[in-house]
C-alpha cells in the first residue's frame, strides 16, 4: 500500500474509521478519492458514480454498527468506498479482472455485501423485507438502503416505497441525489432544519405531545392538525411532499459531501423508528474535475488516462457494434420519418446520442423504466410511427411480460436493438447477455435475429424496417469484426440463413458473435482433412427450416456454436427441428454454461465456456471420430 496514504493504510475495517476524528475522515476521503481513481484508470469501472459518495459511505459506516446494521447499495455501482473501508483495500487493484473482486455487492465476497446487485431499484423492495425479517426473528440491527436519483425513478422503488410507507417498518432509505443541486440557502435551511428536528429533544417533545393529547376530547384530532401543519412546514423548506404522503419522515436535502453534518443526521436518525427518507445532495465525479465536467461518459468508463480523461483505445480498432448502430440509426431515422428511438437511462451506452442530437422530437429516454419503455414503444407503434427500442440484453429481461403481453399479443411492430448480448466481460454475472436468445424465442410472432459482423447489423437494421411483425436484433458488446461496409442497405428476408463454405464432412450451424470463429475452424480444419460446412443461420426465429435440414442430412454431423445459455436457445431449436423431421444425425453443441458467469476480460470468459475456434475445432472432431 502507498506509504503516501496516511489513513487508509490504517482502516481494515469499519471499526478503524470510528477511531478516527472528523478532521482525520476528511483527510480520508480524499486519499480514498485518489485511490479509486489510480485503479479505476487501469481497470475501467463506474467511476463517477463512486467519486461522488466517499463522504456518505464513510458517515453510514462511521454511525452504524456493519454488518450487524445492513447497507444495501442499490445498483451496486457506487460501493467502491464500501468495498475498500471492508476489509477489501489490497484486493482493490484486482477489481472487474478475472479472479479479482467484482465491481459490484457480491455475498459471496464478504459478511458486509449484503444483497448481490446489478440491475437497479431492487433495494427498497429487499431492505424492507429485510426489516420485517429480524422485526419478526427478534434481531437488532437498522436495515439502510442507499438508492440513488436514477433508480428511484424506477417502478419497482415506487412499489417499495408504497409497501414501507404502508407497513410502517423502521427502515432508512438514502437518496442519493446527484443531479439535483440546491441554493446555499435552501441547503443550509433544510440541514438546519433536518439537524433539529430529528435530534433528541425534538423526538422526545413529539413524543411528549402525543401522550398528553391522546388524554382529552378531541385530542387525536388536534393531534392530527398539529402533524399536518409540520409537514407543511417540511414541504415548505424542502421537496419532500411525495414521500410525506407516502407515510415517510422525510429528511434534507443536505449537503452529501459534508460529512460532519452527514454523521450528525445520522445519529438522529438511528434512533428513529419508522419509515425515514434522508435526501442528500452529491455530485458524480467529485474530485476529479474530467468526471464532473462529463460525469455521463465516466459513469462507466474503460481504461483511461488520467492526465487527459481521454480512453486508451488500441491502435486500429474497429468502430464497435454500438457505433455502428448509432450510426445506422441515424441514416435511416433520414429515409424513414416515421422512425422514433427509445431508451432507458442509455443514450450514450445505446449509441443513441447522435439520433437524439439529429431527431430531438423523435428520441425518447423514458428513465430507468424498461417495462415503461416496452410499453411505450407499443403505444407509438399502434399509432403508426416505427419505435426502436434500444436496451441491453440483460435489462430487457425487466421486460419480457411487455414483450409478451403488449408486443406480442397486440401485433405491435417494434424494433428492438439488443446491445451487450452474450458476455460483457468485466462486469459480470449480473450484466451478461446470456439468456436473450432463450427467452426470445418463446414469443409468438416475433423475429429473432443476430448479426455475424457490424456490416450485416446495418443490414438487418434496415430489413427490420420492412418487415411486418416485431424483430428483436442482439449484438455484443465491444469492436466488431472489422469488415468494410456497405453503403447501400441491402434487405434480408426474413428467416434466410447464409451459406458461408460448402462441405460433405459435417455442418457447423453458428449464429451472431460465434460465427466467424467458426467459419475459422473450418479453414484450420481444412487444412487438417476435413470438409466441414459453415452455415450463419442469423435467424433464430423463424429458422431456415428447409436449408438447415439439408445440411443435417447431407453431412450427417452437425455442430450449434452460440453465444447464449445452452437451455433453450439455438442448440435446443435445431435438435426440435431434427427430430421433428426424423433427421438423424450425430450432434453437438457448444454454449454458455447453465451458470452465472464470473467476471474478468471477454478473451479469458470466452475459452472457459468453450466459445473459441480452438475447441469449435476439438468439438467438432469428437463428433467425426465418435
Amino acid at each position: 500500500m502507498d506509504k503516501r496514504f496516511k489513513y487508509l493504510t490504517k482502516i481494515n475495517s469499519p471499526e478503524d474509521l470510528k477511531k478516527l476524528k472528523i478532521s482525520q475522515l476528511k483527510v480520508l476521503a480524499e486519499e480514498i478519492r485518489s485511490y479509486i481513481l489510480e485503479v479505476i484508470s487501469k481497470n475501467g469501472g463506474h467511476l463517477a458514480p463512486n467519486l461522488g459518495v466517499v463522504e456518505l459511505t464513510l458517515a453510514l459506516h462511521y454511525v452504524f454498527n456493519t454488518p450487524e446494521d445492513k447497507i444495501i447499495w442499490d445498483v451496486g455501482h457506487q460501493c467502491y468506498t464500501h468495498k475498500v473501508i471492508t476489509g477489501r483495500r489490497d484486493l482493490f487493484p484486482t477489481i472487474r479482472t478475472y479472479g479479482g473482486i467484482s465491481g459490484f455487492p457480491k455475498r459471496e465476497e464478504s459478511i458486509y455485501d449484503v444483497l448481490n446487485t446489478g440491475h437497479s431499484s431492487t433495494s427498497i423492495s429487499a431492505g424492507l423485507g429485510m426489516t420485517v425479517a429480524k422485526r419478526l426473528k427478534g434481531d437488532r440491527g437498522k436495515i439502510v438502503v442507499v438508492i440513488g436519483d436514477g433508480s428511484i425513478t424506477a417502478g419497482m422503488a415506487f412499489e417499495g416505497l408504497n409497501n414501507a410507507g404502508y407497513l410502517k417498518e423502521d427502515l432508512l432509505i438514502i437518496l442519493n441525489d446527484n443531479e439535483m443541486s440546491i441554493s446555499p440557502n435552501v441547503g443550509a435551511l433544510s440541514t438546519f432544519v433536518s439537524k433539529r428536528m430529528t435530534g433528541n429533544l425534538a423526538r422526545f417533545l413529539r413524543r411528549e405531545l402525543e401522550k398528553f393529547m391522546h388524554r382529552f376530547p378531541g385530542g387525536d384530532n388536534l393531534l392530527h392538525l398539529l402533524k399536518k401543519g409540520e409537514d407543511l412546514f417540511k414541504m415548505a423548506v424542502t421537496p419532500g411532499a411525495l414521500f410525506t404522503a407516502l407515510n415517510f419522515e422525510y429528511v434534507g436535502p443536505v449537503d452529501g459531501h459534508d460529512i460532519e453534518n452527514l454523521i450528525d443526521i445520522l445519529k438522529n436518525l438511528r434512533k428513529m423508528t419508522g419509515p425515514v427518507l434522508f435526501h442528500v445532495i452529491t455530485k458524480k465525479g467529485r474530485g476529479y474535475p474530467p468526471a464532473e465536467a462529463d460525469p455521463e461518459t465516466f459513469h462507466g468508463i474503460s481504461p483511461f488516462d488520467i492526465k487527459t480523461g481521454k480512453v486508451i483505445k488500441s491502435p486500429n480498432e474497429p468502430p464497435s457494434y454500438t457505433e455502428i448502430f448509432g450510426k445506422t440509426i441515424v441514416r435511416l431515422g433520414e429515409m424513414e420519418p416515421r422512425l422514433v428511438a427509445i431508451t432507458a437511462a442509455m443514450k450514450s451506452g445505446t449509441g443513441l446520442k447522435a439520433f437524439a442530437e439529429r431527431f430531438p422530437d423523435r428520441f425518447f429516454d423514458v428513465g430507468i423504466c424498461e417495462q415503461h419503455a416496452v410499453t411505450f414503444s407499443v403505444g407509438l407503434a399502434l399509432e403508426g410511427l416505427i419505435p426502436v427500442c434500444a436496451i441491453y440484453s440483460t435489462f430487457l429481461q425487466r421486460a419480457y411480460d411487455q414483450i409478451i403481453h403488449d408486443v406480442a399479443i397486440n401485433k405491435a411492430k417494434v424494433i428492438f436493438a439488443i446491445d451487450r448480448a452474450g458476455l460483457v466481460g468485466e462486469d459480470g454475472q449480473t450484466h451478461h447477455g446470456s439468456f436473450d436468445l432463450t427467452y426470445l424465442q418463446a414469443v409468438p410472432g416475433l423475429i429473432v435475429c443476430a448479426p455475424k459482423d457490424e456490416n450485416e447489423l446495418q443490414h438487418l437494421l434496415y430489413s427490420a424496417l420492412k418487415y411486418e411483425s416485431a424483430c428483436a436484433i442482439r449484438y455484443p458488446r465491444g469492436s466488431g469484426v472489422g469488415v468494410s461496409l456497405d453503403w447501400e442497405f441491402k434487405f434480408i428476408p426474413v428467416g434466410k440463413a447464409e451459406i458461408l463454405r460448402e462441405g460433405k464432412d459435417a455442418v457447423i450451424f453458428s449464429i451472431g458473435s460465434m460465427v466467424y470463429p467458426s467459419f475459422e475452424a473450418s479453414l484450420e480444419l481444412e487444412k487438417e482433412g476435413f470438409d466441414v460446412a459453415v452455415v450463419n443461420v442469423r435467424f433464430l426465429k423463424p429458422l431456415d427450416s428447409d436449408l438447415l435440414l439439408s445440411y443435417a442430412q447431407k453431412t450427417g454431423n452437425v455442430l450449434v456454436v452460440e453465444e447464449n445459455t445452452h437451455i433453450g436457445g439455438l442448440g435446443a431449436s435445431i435438435a426440435q427441428l431434427l427430430l421433428k423431421n426424423r433427421v438423424f444425425a450425430n450432434f453437438g453443441h457448444i454454449a454458455l454454461p447453465d451458470a452465472f458467469i464470473e467476471h474478468g476480460d471477454l478473451k479469458t470468459l470466452r475459452a472457459k465456456c468453450g466459445l473459441t475456434k480452438e475447441n469449435i475445432k476439438a468439438e467438432l472432431k469428437k463428433l467425426l471420430y465418435r
